[in-house]
This record gives C-alpha cells, structure tokens and sequence, in this order.
C-alpha cells in the first residue's frame, strides 16, 4: 500500500524528461483555452493508428496534466497529494519545512488540526495546507507594513 511519504518522495526530471515535458505542455495548452468555452471534457485522439478509441479526459484533469507538465519543464519534482490525505507528523513537519518538535508544538498549542490514530498524531493534507496558506498571508501582510514603514521613514528601499 503507498504511503504519504511514498507519493512524496520523487526524483527531479532528467532534462530530456524536462524538455519533453515543456513540448507537451505547449502542445496541450491551447486545448484548455478552446476548452474554456464551456466544455467539460477534452477528447484527445491517439495518432497511433492501431488506437481506434478517442480519450475523453475531464478539463479538471487536463489542467492538472498541464500544470505538472509545466513544473517538469522547470526541473521540479512533483507529487500528487490527495486533499484528505492524512500525513504523519514526520511529513507534515517536511511538508512545512520545519522540524517536527517544532511542528508538535504548533499542535499541542490547537494551531493546526489533527486527530490521534493509537498513540499517532495524524494531520489531514487540507488542515496543513490551510495553516500554510494563513501563515503565508500573515507574512505577506508583515512584509507590506513594513515596506510602508519603511517609506514613511525614507529609509531608500
């Protein structure tokens, strides 16, 4: 059975795997813009003559295919988490980029969510995606009072 932490550990695209990568997502971005006009779904058709069938593949999907795609180009690594997804506090803490004593004192003090599995804490992907997203949005906000700060003082930034 695949884990969190097996769908999260991945290997970076050769630059061939990056180059093929960038063709197909140049080669499948007009389909999402003809498909912005209402469709649901994009039909792809294999070129392959011995493939008869036509692929209906819902716009969602596609625009997920597209956007990893265009990572890859980038070199990225690139994982699919599902949104209920539950993660040890081991990953959780990876995912956050801090430590996991860290990461179980942002539990302990109820910043982010989780439930008990056993003697196991658990945290749902969606509950750290949302303490990351507020985290991010606070210090945005810090960075722009303290750019207006800075103006107002004439400090030259």
């Amino acid at each position: 059975m695949e884990t969190a932490l097996d769908l999260m550990d991945v290997v970076p695209p050769s630059e061939a795997e990056a180059q093929e990568a960038a063709r197909a997502a140049r080669l499948l971005s007009p389909l999402l813009k003809a498909s912005k006009r209402g469709a649901s779904h994009v039909t792809l058709r294999p070129e392959d003559p011995r493939v008869k069938e036509a692929v209906s593949v819902p716009r969602g999907a596609l625009v997920l295919l597209v956007r990893v795609l265009e990572q890859m180009a980038r070199g990225n690594a690139v994982t699919l988490v599902p949104i209920h997804a539950e993660l040890t506090t081991q990953e959780a803490a990876n995912l956050l980029n801090v430590s996991r004593p860290y990461l179980i004192g942002l539990l302990d003090q109820g910043k982010i969510p989780f439930h008990k599995t056993g003697t196991h804490r658990r945290i749902r992907f969606e509950d750290l995606l949302a303490f990351k997203r507020e985290q991010e949005r606070r210090q945005e906000q810090v960075l722009k009072e303290l750019a207006a700060e800075a103006q107002e003082l004439d400090l030259g930034y």
